[in-house]
Formats: structure tokens, C-alpha cells, sequence
């Protein structure tokens, strides 16, 4: 076999039908990177009805997927895996769709010799997938039914342990070429809970104490197959094509995110000027908490507490009750903190989303003040009320939600398909359920003020959870807040920031994010250039979202990021790695084709650009309150072209201008700008002709423009 530098050349293919599982050939799919390209590709291929519209349909198949980084020491991009496959919980149809997680589940794939694995069919009964190196069996997890996240794989450790052999402590491991091989290290477990055991939309997939594949509803798709977990041990290694140039582009990349080995006090760092050099967006240690960084990360964005709760927690696993329990707590802050942990810990283990759950939440509370939720009212619910912010509330609501009890069985399907049952569908017309686009929630950035986020969400399939820009006006953000002077003036931002973008965009204009701009072809372009970066770079390479893209880094003396430099830019590392020549803007491309096969998928699901919209408050009410800022200075351009900090706040989308915005973006892709289906030239010059194949014989083929 042809060695492939930073692949292992092998991808796992598990029937649960059959109950078989056999190798394929990585070398296929190595076009498409890693990650979610080649999820994508093997999805095209393995599943034979890509009209399903429910993953929790038996013909429905799940793609996990490393990438060549995994396991290597690329600074944020070492332990990603992402997830492929028709989502659950999605509106009005469960799209193909993705999730991403950290740790070292994806490392340890690699270490055994995978690069992704395929799993299709369902098992009669539970079972769970144990990988050894090139051993791989397929175990009863009947004894496993039931159980949290926590007890699953503490469950499997004990079982494994009990059946390796050992020698002075290492565990033997078969080897495909028959000699002995080592380990010491715990296998890495990928598991659902009782949700994904429920098949609820809430349920997610959970590796170690924390990480997270959380959207996309890939914890009830297992469920459906009756897939409880798999295991993964291997003590094989990733060849690396020039390790030289590997450690040189990391010491390069030095510049942009090395702590300050002279400053202790890691607290020092923040959005008022230009910091120390810490390691960029970590969690500061205390004396209760230290930070806890996927394999090969360079981080440490998840939080490890000495309560023993919440650990490997971060952002939306403890904002999801946040609010709630400081209100309960009544400024007893210890108090309060051990809810919001305790409450990240319970989702954990359930295997529960906790993405939508907080903005659900507020929903449900308004319909109580209403009066409209009760034992005895439209929404027939046994929740007590009066102890919302308690742990005790917390513990109903995710019980409910995970085990499609009380109010669960209705939220089973997702947050606006409940709206609809419970005859509320005005609730989301409105906004009083924040929801904007394919049944999510806005995440704290809404559409109407963060172009980019809102208008990538909508072309694609989920929340794009994409952090480039927003972390920049952030930083702006919270230093006006705190009355401080924004670090750089706004016109010299949107310079630095813009030129990253080349070839898309190759003036100041795509940061315009006045009124006046937002439909502009700058912004179409910037928006452009984000899809096929995510596309690629981020879901495919997986490089984590916490440092990349990097298009301004407070962290380097003229701010520029580390993204597309010629010393520790993307590609540099992609090259050292794999041996390949490929540039940042060859990536972008990939992504563009990525895009195009996917766009393939939601249409022979039967997606149109008639379904590409927001929920309707977003086009008829002006955003008026944010959900973590009172204001939003954007960097905008006034009427004389000079640029300013602006509040963009009490602006709504104007309906007209984003569908002819729409035209322009499928007209551009080369799509049909009538349907937003793909062409035959566009697909064959992607070297896609066998999918305009298939698109042909479904009648979903676009007409070319």
C-alpha cells in the first residue's frame, strides 16, 4: 500500500445489520482531506437513499471522520473529529448535516490505524464497537442500556481491563503484521446517554468527561441503530512528511498564541489593549480550577474543577442555566456556581445538547407567566416552577427532555416542531422563540447583526458555530462596555481582516456592516470565502475554531493573524504534514467543492431555495436586545465612506433585498439561482459528474445560467 503521510491509509466500515465489519481503502477519498469532506464522500457513496429526511431512519448513515492533523502536534487541530449524516431535530427537514468534538478520540483513531470510520444498518439489539488496532468486534451493550456517559465508559474500561493482557503493566494489543504491540493508555469512548438512548434531538455524542459532537441530533441516530458506544485503542503512530518543517511552523506560530513564561499570573489578559502574550482564548487558571486541552492543543478552553463537577466544561454547557441559578442563588455565588456546574454535569451525562436548551428555556418560562403551562393547561407539564434555578428544576428539565417524559415527548423532535404540536406556531414568528433559521437558536449572534454568521447558517445546514470575526468585534465590544478606547481604529481593522480574504475580497468593504452595505457583493463574497474556509480548513483539516481561522491577533505586533502566512499559515502545516503542495486558496476551493456535493445531499432531500429563509421576525421586527451585549459596535462605513464603530442594533433583514442577495450568492456557486440546485457543469468541473448523474435520474438537476 502507498504510504500517505499524515493518513493511516484505512477506513472502517461497520454494518450493524449484518453485524460485519470489513476495510476500505483511504487512498478514494483522500481528495477530500479528512474530516468532513471525506464524511461527506463517504456518505455519497454508502448511503443508497439520499432522499430520507429523519436520521433516525435504518438507511440513514453516520461518517466519523479524523483528518491528517489528528494526532500530530498541529497547534489546535490534533484531537478534532467531526461527525456526518442525516441530523435529527433540524426544521422542517432533518438536512445532512455535521458535528464536531474534541479530545483524543480522533488522535486515538489514528494511533490504531483508521482514518474515519462508516457505519451503516441498525443492530437488532444494543451494541457497542470495540476497535483494537485492526481488531474490531462488535459486543452485546445490554449491560450498558441505560447508563450515563460517565458509567459507559467507566463500564468499558473495566470490561477491557479485565480481558487484555498484560505485561509489567502495558496492555498488548494485536497487531495486523501478528507482533505484539503496547499501550498504556485508557481506550477513547464515543457514547451516547439516555437521550440518544430515547432518540430525542436533544441527544448528542460524548467522549471523556465533556467533549461534546452536540448538533445535528447524532445521539438519537445512533439510538435508532442501537449503537451505544465505541472504543478505540491503538498504539500505532501518524508518519509525518517533513517533521522538520512541522516543529519550525510551530515555533513560527509562537508569535500569535505563546503564553508569557515570565508572567505567572495567566490572569492578565484581556480586550483593553494589547495584552501579554497567553495562550489565546484560554481559561485562566484559579485556585479551583485548571485548564483542560484536547490532544496536542496548545488552549485549554475546557475548565477541570476540584469540585469534581462540571469537569472539562466550557461555554454553552454552563451558560445554558447561568442566569437562572445566579437568580436562585440570590447572590450567594458559591452557590450559584455549583448549579451552573452541576447542571453541565447532568447534561453531560445524559448525553444531552444543552445548544438549545437555553433559549428554550426562556420560551417555556414565558409560556408559564402565561399561564399556557401546567398540569391542567395547553402544554400539560408536572415541572415545579417555583424552584426554576434550583438543581432540582434542572434535574426535571433534562430527566424530561432525555427520557421523552412530561414535556419531553413533545420537545423529542426539536423546539419549533413543539411550537407547531402545542399549536404556538406565532411563538416563532414573533421571536418569542428565538430560533432563526433551520429550527436553532441564534447562539448569541443574531442574523440581523452578525451578517456572516447568519447568512453562512442559512445557506448550509446548522449554526455554523464559526468564530472568526465575532471574536474580533468582541474585543471591541467589551472594551467599549467597560469604557475603555476600541485598540484600533475600525477602517485599519477591516484592512488587516479583509486582506485574508484574497482571492474573494480584495478591498475594506466586506467588513462594512452598515445598513446601507449589507447586501453588497462584498459581503456576499466575504460570506463566500467563510463557507469554503469552514468547509475545508475547519470541518475537513479540523483545525479548531478556537484558533482558526486567525485573521487578527491581538497577540502579534501588527496585528495580523497567523492565516495564509507563508511561515505558519494553514497550509503551511497541511504540507509539512502530508507532503502536499497545496496553498490556502487550493483549501478554499476544496471547500467550494465540499459545499457543491453537499448542496447535492439537501437537494435530493428535497431542498429549494424557497425553504432558504429566516423565521419571520427577523425580516419584520428590528433587533432590539442582545442576548450577551447591550449594544453592537460593528466596524461600518457613514455616508461620507469614513469608518466609525457603529451600534447596529434596531435594524431588521429587508426580504426582497436578501432573496435577490440569494440569487447572486447561487449564481455565483454555480448553482441554479431559480432552485439553488447544482448544474452539470458546475459538478463536472469539480470532477463531480457521477453526482449530476444521480441528481439527473431524481429530476433535480438545475438548469444552467
Amino acid at each position: 500500500m502507498k504510504q500517505m503521510f499524515g493518513y493511516r491509509g484505512t477506513i472502517l466500515h461497520v454494518d450493524l445489520s449484518a453485524q460485519t465489519v470489513r476495510s476500505l481503502l483511504t487512498e478514494k477519498y483522500r481528495r477530500w482531506g479528512g474530516g468532513h469532506g471525506m464524511g461527506s464522500a463517504l456518505f455519497w457513496d454508502f448511503c443508497k437513499d439520499k432522499t430520507i429526511k429523519d436520521g433516525r431512519d435504518p438507511k440513514n448513515v453516520v461518517c466519523i471522520a479524523a483528518s491528517p492533523f489528528s494526532g500530530t502536534n498541529v497547534p489546535s487541530a490534533g484531537g478534532r473529529c467531526e461527525v456526518v449524516g442525516i441530523g435529527v431535530g433540524i426544521y422542517p427537514v432533518s438536512w445532512f448535516t455535521r458535528s464536531n468534538f474534541g479530545g483524543r478520540f480522533s488522535a486515538t483513531l489514528k494511533y490504531a490505524g483508521w482514518d474515519a470510520i462508516v457505519i451503516t444498518g441498525k443492530a437488532d439489539k444494543p451494541v457497542w464497537i470495540d476497535i483494537q488496532n485492526y481488531e474490531v468486534a462488535i459486543h452485546s451493550a445490554e449491560q450498558l442500556w441505560g447508563k450515563d456517559t460517565r458509567e459507559t465508559q467507566e463500564t468499558i474500561w473495566e470490561i477491557l481491563d479485565q480481558k487484555e493482557k498484560k505485561v509489567a503493566g502495558w496492555q498488548e494489543l494485536p497487531d495486523a503484521s501478528g507482533r505484539r504491540d503496547y499501550s498504556r493508555q485508557k481506550p477513547a469512548i464515543l457514547t451516547i446517554g439516555p437521550a440518544g438512548e430515547n432518540q430525542t434531538a436533544h441527544g448528542c455524542l460524548i467522549h471523556d468527561a465533556g467533549n461534546g459532537a452536540g448538533q445535528g441530533g447524532f445521539g438519537a441516530v445512533w439510538g435508532s441503530k442501537n449503537l451505544k458506544a465505541i472504543s478505540v485503542q491503538g498504539s500505532g503512530q501518524v508518519k509525518i512528511a517533513d517533521p522538520a518543517a512541522l516543529v519550525q511552523a510551530r515555533f513560527d506560530a509562537k508569535q500569535f498564541y505563546a503564553g508569557d513564561v515570565d508572567n505567572p499570573d495567566m490572569r492578565h489578559w484581556g480586550p483593553f489593549g494589547k495584552p501579554a502574550k497567553p495562550v489565546l482564548f484560554c481559561q485562566p487558571p484559579t485556585d479551583k480550577r485548571r485548564s483542560q486541552a484536547c490532544q496536542g492543543c496548545i488552549n485549554g478552553c475546557r475548565g477541570r474543577y476540584n469540585t469534581g463537577y462540571g469537569n472539562e466544561v466550557s461555554c454553552q454547557e454552563t451558560a445554558w442555566y447561568g442566569s437562572y441559578a445566579r437568580k436562585w442563588a440570590d447572590g450567594d455565588t458559591a452557590k450559584a456556581t455549583e448549579i451552573i456546574l452541576r447542571a453541565a454535569d447532568l447534561c453531560n451525562r445524559y448525553g444531552c445538547n444543552t445548544y438549545p436548551i437555553s433559549p428554550g428555556l426562556h420560551w417555556l418560562e414565558y409560556l408559564h407567566h402565561e399561564g399556557l403551562i401546567g398540569p391542567d393547561k395547553v402544554v400539560k407539564s408536572s415541572l415545579d416552577w417555583e424552584k426554576l434555578g434550583s438543581y432540582e428544576f434542572a434535574e426535571q428539565l433534562v430527566h424530561a427532555l432525555s427520557t421523552k417524559t412530561d414535556i419531553g415527548g413533545d420537545l423529542a423532535d426539536g423546539w419549533v416542531q413543539a411550537a407547531h404540536k402545542w399549536g404556538r406556531e406565532e411563538d416563532h414568528r414573533t421571536g418569542k422563540l428565538e430560533f432563526p433559521y433551520w429550527g436553532m437558536p441564534e447562539h448569541g449572534y443574531d442574523p440581523r447583526a452578525e451578517l456572516e454568521w447568519g447568512f453562512e447558517t442559512i445557506m448550509c445546514d446548522r449554526d455554523m458555530n464559526s468564530h472568526c470575526f465575532n471574536w474580533i468585534f468582541w474585543q471591541v465590544n467589551l472594551s467599549i462596555l467597560f469604557g475603555f478606547r476600541p485598540f484600533i481604529e475600525a477602517g485599519k481593522l477591516a484592512e488587516i481582516v479583509t486582506s485574508k480574504l484574497e482571492p474573494y475580497v480584495d478591498t475594506p468593504a466586506a467588513l462594512d456592516y452598515s445598513t446601507a452595505n449589507m447586501y453588497s457583493q462584498e459581503v456576499l463574497q466575504l460570506v463566500r470565502w467563510h463557507i469554503h474556509y469552514s468547509r475545508f480548513w475547519k470541518n475537513s483539516a479540523l483545525l479548531c475554531d478556537f484558533r482558526w481561522a486567525d485573521l487578527f491577533n491581538t497577540h502579534n505586533d501588527d496585528y495580523h493573524g497567523a492565516t495564509g502566512s507563508d511561515k505558519a499559515g494553514e497550509h503551511i502545516f497541511w504540507n509539512a504534514v502530508t507532503g502536499d503542495s497545496l496553498s490556502l486558496a487550493d483549501g478554499l476551493q476544496l471547500g467550494r467543492a465540499i459545499w457543491a456535493l453537499d448542496n447535492a445531499i439537501w437537494t435530493l432531500q428535497g431542498r429549494h431555495r424557497d425553504m432558504v429563509h429566516f423565521a419571520d421576525y427577523i425580516y419584520d421586527q428590528p433587533f432590539t436586545k442582545g442576548e450577551i451585549l447591550p449594544f453592537y459596535f460593528w466596524p461600518c462605513r457613514d455616508e461620507k465612506g469614513e469608518w466609525h464603530y457603529q451600534d447596529i442594533m434596531h435594524r431588521s433583514l429587508d426580504r426582497d433585498k436578501f432573496e435577490d442577495w440569494k440569487t447572486r450568492f447561487y449564481e455565483l456557486e454555480g448553482c441554479d439561482p431559480h432552485s439553488g440546485w447544482p448544474t452539470r457543469s458546475t459538478l463536472e468541473e469539480m470532477q463531480l459528474g457521477y453526482v449530476a448523474d444521480e441528481l439527473e435520474r431524481h429530476s433535480r438537476l438545475g438548469k444552467e445560467h
